[in-house]
């Protein structure tokens, strides 16, 4: 029971600490002040749909353009997430109204889309398409209001409210197409503490959208570029007729509140979109539920063990060992080196590879360092750290590869810095070419690819080599019993012994400590939302270590009772078996959850799932791998052997 209690202990120390950082961030830039009348920019970033996981950047369709186009720089993250940040004709003042004004052209010479434009913005408008703006690098909210089911009397007092990223570029009402026409843009300033003599500053704080569709007609303009909102019961919406030319104009109003949210909260309304309440249960439920089942297991086995080594050791009745049965019989086995094991010890570099790099990434994002606010951090961090690791991931292969009596070590080397990435590297660029194709912004730029390739070879190659040449100098790992010469024959298998069942039931433990964060995961990359959990993730990430490393002990341990002392493919394939499940798992959010009907972005959901299935079973394979290789030279080690 003091074990239990040590473990519970551990858990709520855990939970305490991750309390505080499950939506603490670094806002990630410094503040910009304003004073009044000064402009604030409006940049466009892309268009995103759920339905064709497809972005476009912004002037794709359309829109009024300023006199100069000028793009953003971006980041290595920001280009791989198809983010075109650019300018845009929207004139916003700090603190200043404005009723209604025309955003291009004159109120007598509308603006007018031809066939081919107006069958693009039906397309999209079809494809349930959001436009994404940023107002000093705050993302643009709908506002969303609605009654939860509450008592009658509570409704009348109190809504809900919930905010979606960016505003729908229009409507459908039957077989018509509306376009969103008119932006009702309201901002938030928090006003900052300044002596009486000096001017005030500003700083914005929230940026909110009311899309409307206003007919031509009803949108009464004068020369001076100003307008009239009809009333909200008496107008007609902007309707966009595909088969012919569409004449009508694009116009917005600017509202200011000042806000009590202080500059540093500012991105809490974006990361509060989902219940936390169901989250933390379901957190809590995962936790209890696998570190009871561990310390069962660990238990059992440790029990287990103490016994078989106490009869082993036992000298009393020779005879009687030697008729029996168990993993004592392979010891002159069990270190027989595997079949392909340049292979095995590569797939093993890169595994260890991916767990430095997602380790350091969650850590850092947990304390903040990533947030939401500083885009295509997560994912530049990410590269550059993968890129790194390399030295880590060419030490542990080369070590293990001497071990398992290799000894061409710059094949071995070669090998490890390009089978994993180039699997990757070439199913995203198959899934490119299909994006290109469509012309998105999603695509990946030429120049970006060629400073990935020399990235891959100038930076990840020699670091591999280096760390596979230390390591294969160093000492072998030191197994603790010697390998016979005649391989033992291997007695026929029980049914259950079988791999495919193996990896079934390998699976379900550390699949089911995961599933819930997995939801929101997929929702963030699938269905555009921000993931900002990382002291969620963090912890959900032990539990996996934890569940992946005992699973694979008892697994490999039932193994060699059976005397199939063949356990390092077997043990690798086995602990990846959650990656099976999570692959179900994304069948089942893809028919379930998300409404893809086209055959490209069909593709492209089922190409990046493989990527994902892929690095997950090489992740959860190495921990279990090491964990068992551990356990294995560790029990070999307490047993006399003659």
């Amino acid at each position: 029971f003091s074990f239990f209690q040590e473990r519970l202990r551990c858990m709520l120390v855990l939970l305490l600490l991750l309390h505080g950082t499950d939506s603490f961030y670094v806002p990630g830039v410094a503040p910009i002040n304003f004073h009044r009348n000064d402009p604030v920019e409006i940049k466009a970033v892309k268009l995103t749909s759920s339905r064709t996981q497809l972005p476009y950047e912004y002037y794709s369709l359309p829109f009024c353009q300023p006199s100069k186009i000028t793009y953003k720089a971006e980041n290595l993250g920001e280009v791989l997430r198809g983010d075109r940040i650019v300018n845009t004709p929207f004139q916003v003042s700090m603190n200043v109204e404005k009723k209604c004004e025309v955003l291009c052209n004159f109120p007598n010479k509308p603006v007018i889309l031809t066939v081919e434009q107006s069958k693009l913005i039906a397309e999209r408008i079809r494809e349930d398409y959001y436009v994404h703006l940023i107002a000093d690098n705050l993302p643009v909210a709908t506002r969303l209001e609605f009654y939860s089911n509450r008592e009658e009397e509570e409704k009348k007092k109190e809504k809900d409210v919930q905010f979606e990223h960016g505003y729908r570029l229009g409507f459908m009402d039957g077989n018509k197409f509306y376009l969103h026409n008119h932006l009702s843009f309201i901002l938030y300033y928090h006003r900052e503490d300044v002596e009486e003599s000096q001017e005030h500053t500003y700083r914005v704080v929230r940026f909110e959208v009311i899309p409307q569709s206003i007919k031509l007609e009803d949108l009464k303009a004068d020369e001076k570029s100003m307008c009239t909102l009809p009333e909200a019961t008496g107008s007609a919406p902007q309707e966009i007729d595909p088969t012919k030319e569409n004449q009508l104009l694009f116009t917005y109003s600017v509202h200011w509140e000042e806000s009590d949210i202080k500059w540093a909260s500012r991105w809490d309304t974006y990361l509060t979109m989902s219940d936390v309440q169901i989250h933390w249960f379901s957190i809590i439920n995962s936790v209890v539920v696998v570190f009871f089942l561990s310390g069962i297991l660990s238990m059992i086995i440790i029990r287990t063990l103490r016994k078989d080594i106490a009869n082993y050791n036992k000298e009393d009745d020779i005879e009687d060992t030697m008729e029996e049965s168990g993993w004592k019989l392979v010891h002159g086995d069990v270190f027989r080196p595997p079949q392909y094991p340049m292979i095995l010890s590569s797939l093993l570099g890169s595994g260890i590879q991916l767990f430095c790099m997602i380790l350091i990434v969650i850590f850092v994002a947990m304390l903040g360092m990533l947030s939401p606010s500083s885009r295509g951090a997560l994912m530049t961090t990410a590269c550059f750290l993968f890129m790194f690791m390399g030295v880590f991931g060419g030490f542990f292969a080369g070590r293990l590869y001497r071990t398992l009596k290799g000894h061409r070590w710059k094949k071995g080397a070669f090998c490890t810095a390009t089978l994993y990435p180039g699997v990757v590297f070439g199913i995203c660029f198959v899934l490119n070419c299909f994006i290109w194709g469509k012309h998105s912004s999603g695509a990946v730029p030429f120049p970006t690819m060629v400073a990935l390739l020399c990235m891959w070879f100038g930076i990840s190659l020699p670091l591999v080599y280096l760390g596979y040449y230390f390591g294969f100098r160093k000492q072998p790992y030191d197994n603790p019993v010697r390998t016979n010469q005649i391989p033992r024959q291997i007695p026929e298998q029980r049914w259950y012994m079988n791999k495919f069942v193996g990896i079934l039931m390998a699976g379900i433990l550390p699949f089911g400590a995961m599933f819930i964060e997995l939801f929101f995961i997929f929702s963030a990359i699938w269905e555009n939302q921000f993931y900002y959990l990382f002291g969620f993730l963090f912890l959900v990430f032990i539990i996996l270590v934890v569940s992946c490393s005992q699973i694979s002990i008892v697994m490999v341990y039932f193994q060699l009772c059976a005397e199939d002392y063949r356990w390092w493919w077997r043990t690798f394939l086995v602990s990846g078996g959650s990656a099976f499940y999570v692959l179900i798992y994304a069948v089942f959010y893809f028919v379930n959850k998300l409404d893809i009907v086209e055959f490209i972005p069909s593709l492209l959901y089922f190409g990046y799932t493989a990527l994902m299935v892929l690095s997950f079973w090489l992740l959860t394979g190495t921990i279990g791998f090491y964990a068992a290789y551990m356990f294995v030279r560790k029990i070999y080690a307490a047993v006399k052997i003659d």
